[in-house]
């Protein structure tokens, strides 16, 4: 939601070219009003994404720097515009009213577990309230109808009451702004943001995993499992995921039985994986050449190469 507001991105592109002080900001970011950049500018130095610094004699100019933490972030950034980019109805602009509604819908829908919910298997509205119950009906009915309207759940056929939505694929591609900005607060906020937990990884796993297209010659189980700490220690949660010929033909859950397969880490190492295809933090065994395939195909699809339309 921080990347949801323009200013905040062209304050970070701005930064990137080198120094700023407040006066040239204003001007190269469209004249905001003044009130409006200091506060943006005040949280930003908060979060440590840009820095504030004195030069030259006393009392100096004040310049504005991005830092590490910023420079990131507007990887980040990049990763939100990719994803907006491929929207359904067409390309979706960083910073536009619809980009930031789909921005809110999304937020919205991995809070309150509905992408959890929803990523296992198309559900009804009526379905929804009886697992997520600490939130109203009418609350669900506003975010669900959020996210259709910004096309990331649609409606399914069925002769059943009631009507189930199913995740689109858009909504599956998500998975990639989202990974970035969660590495992102576990590496520059790690005390102020909630760590990665069970529900997040299961649904990063489901969304993310049906997108792949493997090379024909794959078949096999894989475990994909992460190591998410609690009060009596690690727990593994993740997916287990069915390949035939290269195509995925189921993905769940449940890590019990005996995979062909196995890929187990933290879940910040498998952020690494999945984002840099750094593989070196992992633990992988049995068939070590579908793991990989799997692992490769993660990256391809998400961050390697251009989103499917």
């Amino acid at each position: 939601m921080l990347l949801a507001a323009p200013l905040n991105v062209a304050i970070l592109r701005e930064l990137a070219e080198g120094p700023k002080q407040q006066a040239e900001l204003r001007g190269d970011t469209g004249l905001p009003a003044q009130t409006t950049l200091r506060a943006q500018l005040k949280r930003l130095v908060d979060l440590g994404a840009i820095s504030k610094e004195r030069r030259n004699r006393f009392p100096g100019v004040l310049e504005y720097e991005l830092t590490p933490a910023g420079r990131e972030l507007l990887s980040v950034a990049g990763a939100l515009d990719r994803w907006l980019e491929h929207a359904p109805a067409g390309p979706l602009t960083l910073g536009g009213d619809a980009a930031k509604a789909a921005i809110k819908s999304l937020a919205d829908g991995w809070s309150t577990r509905m992408l959890r919910a929803l990523a296992a298997r198309p559900l009804s509205l009526t379905e929804l309230t009886r697992i997520i119950a600490d939130l109203s009906y009418p609350s669900l009915e506003r975010r669900l109808g959020a996210m259709r309207l910004a096309g990331q759940v649609e409606a399914c056929q069925t002769n059943s009451r009631g009507t189930p939505y199913a995740v689109t694929e858009w909504l599956r591609q998500s998975v990639a702004p989202l990974a970035a900005a969660a590495r992102w607060e576990r590496r520059h906020l790690p005390t102020t943001t909630a760590p990665i937990a069970r529900h997040d990884t299961e649904a990063a796993f489901l969304l993310a995993l049906p997108l792949l297209r493997l090379p024909a010659g794959v078949s096999g189980s894989c475990r994909l499992a992460a190591d998410i700490p609690n009060g009596n220690g690690p727990r593994l949660a993740g997916a287990m995921v069915e390949v035939e010929e290269g195509r995925i033909v189921s993905c769940a859950t449940k890590l019990e039985g005996h995979p062909d397969a196995w890929i187990v880490a933290s879940a910040t190492a498998w952020l690494t994986a999945v984002i840099d295809h750094d593989v070196d933090q992992l633990e992988i065994g049995g068939d070590c050449a579908l793991a990989r395939s799997i692992l490769h195909g993660l990256h391809r699809t998400l961050f390697g190469a251009e989103l499917r339309t």
